[in-house]
């Protein structure tokens, strides 16, 4: 098996004209699925987070170039599908003009006609509980409960303080708690 390349050799490669492609499509190969399931728990539907990574990797193609390397490369890469998320879930507000609850209905209802839906199960009672928390804090659950992300990492990638990220997730945890134990 080989050995994946670390971030310094995979972002030198890219910075190579002549091995730009090979960096990356190395880089790809490393992160796509895990920022693929990023993407997932916060748009849900599988179309969509294909489509939002596909945009992700298209800006970090064009801004790559000038990543400057004072943070990692993963933590980058996790900001840049972060933001192409909200902006996705916030043109879908805009596209429907609808308000963001209606949104986070249309994500459950997303959720409900998944294959082997079935509400009395603990995992998508907890996955009905995510997507009603708000944005920021379902962003954060996602981030420390799946991803087990540091809060130090999140605080770079949302550029947020650490003490805001730990608060949020409490309150991320005491409503899913709270929907899970009222449904």
């Amino acid at each position: 098996m080989a050995v994946t390349p670390d971030d310094k050799e995979l972002l030198f490669l890219f910075k190579n004209t002549k091995t730009k492609e090979k960096g990356f499509t190395e880089i790809l190969k490393k992160y796509q699925e895990k920022l693929y399931w990023h993407i997932r728990r916060m748009v849900v539907d599988h179309e969509d987070a294909n489509d939002v990574l596909q945009n992700m990797f298209i800006k970090v193609w064009n801004a790559l170039e000038n990543f400057r390397e004072d943070s990692q490369l993963y933590t980058w890469l996790y900001r840049v599908a972060t933001n192409e998320c909200l902006t996705f879930l916030e043109q879908q507000k805009k596209r429907a003009s609808i308000s963001l609850s209606d949104v986070e209905n249309g994500l459950s209802n997303k959720l409900k006609s998944e294959s082997g839906f079935d509400a009395n199960k603990l995992e998508w009672k907890l996955q009905l509980g995510i997507q009603r928390l708000p944005e920021k804090q379902r962003l954060v659950f996602n981030l420390r409960y799946y991803d087990e992300m540091p809060y130090e990492e999140m605080s770079k990638v949302l550029e947020t303080s650490e003490g805001a990220l730990k608060a949020s997730y409490h309150h991320a945890v005491k409503k899913i708690e709270d929907f899970i134990l009222n449904h």
